[in-house]
């Protein structure tokens, strides 16, 4: 189930959107790495943290599921957001140095075959972030944000898939320890939220976020499901009906 475009909007032009912002940015900024040259994709709803990079990398892009909605991003500028099926992106093969996940693979119907896609764009060795909530966190049994939709994930069920389709997980992170509520009191304390959460590993974190790189070889099901992308975009020919012939005079 994905939540509008609308709905993403408004939550990160709210104060616990911007508290949002600032601690899974402050996430996401410890796995990116050096970004000079480099072509970064953002997939899902990830405006809010591709400002961040946008002058650091060679070009940043960011996708949008067509069940989500789109919207122009950035807001100056030539456009550089789209509204994709983020099954079949138009992109040609490797040709992206990272993504980043967020907002999606908790809402897609086949979350296999949206990283077999994203292994397809990767270059060798690209590396991808992925931000889905935690099972076990209160973010993700909330629909007061739009982390409460969808399938959330336990760490161990993360990494399965991941290894799954073809990547290997190489970094951790949780974030997001304050509870979901709009209280002044608790957004006031976030910050102590998260410290001490952050400190003591505690379980019940909002949201996990995994980095993981490219395995380099091409399993047999990645190749399976570009056959069958080809062939879902193959012409169809319809036959037309031969066009008469006169008959030659009578003698």
């Amino acid at each position: 189930m994905s939540i509008d475009i609308t709905d993403l909007r408004s939550f990160y032009a709210s104060p616990l959107g911007g508290v949002t912002r600032r601690f899974v940015g402050r996430a996401i900024g410890r796995f990116w790495g050096p970004l000079t040259g480099l072509r970064v994709l953002g997939l899902g709803y990830a405006p809010p943290y591709l400002g961040a990079v946008r002058g650091q990398c060679e070009r940043a892009l960011a996708f949008m599921p067509a069940s989500q909605g789109v919207v122009n991003w950035p807001s100056t500028g030539p456009s550089a957001s789209a509204l994709v099926d983020p099954l079949m992106m138009p992109l040609p093969d490797a040709s992206i140095d990272r993504v980043l996940l967020i907002h999606a693979l908790e809402t897609v119907e086949s979350p296999s075959e949206l990283l077999h896609e994203i292994w397809r764009i990767l270059t060798p060795g690209g590396r991808i972030i992925v931000v889905v909530p935690n099972r076990r966190g209160l973010w993700a049994r909330m629909d007061t944000t739009p982390f409460g939709y969808g399938q959330p994930y336990s760490r161990s069920q993360l990494k399965t898939l991941m290894r799954q389709t073809w990547f290997s997980p190489e970094g951790w992170a949780e974030t997001l320890y304050v509870p979901p509520l709009r209280s002044r009191f608790l957004l006031g304390s976030a910050q102590a939220w998260e410290r001490i959460g952050s400190a003591m590993s505690l379980p019940g974190a909002g949201l996990h976020i995994v980095e993981a790189t490219k395995q380099l070889y091409m399993p047999g099901s990645v190749r399976a499901i570009r056959r069958s992308a080809r062939r879902r975009l193959a012409p169809v020919f319809v036959p037309a009906p031969a066009s008469r012939v006169a008959a030659p005079p009578e003698t």
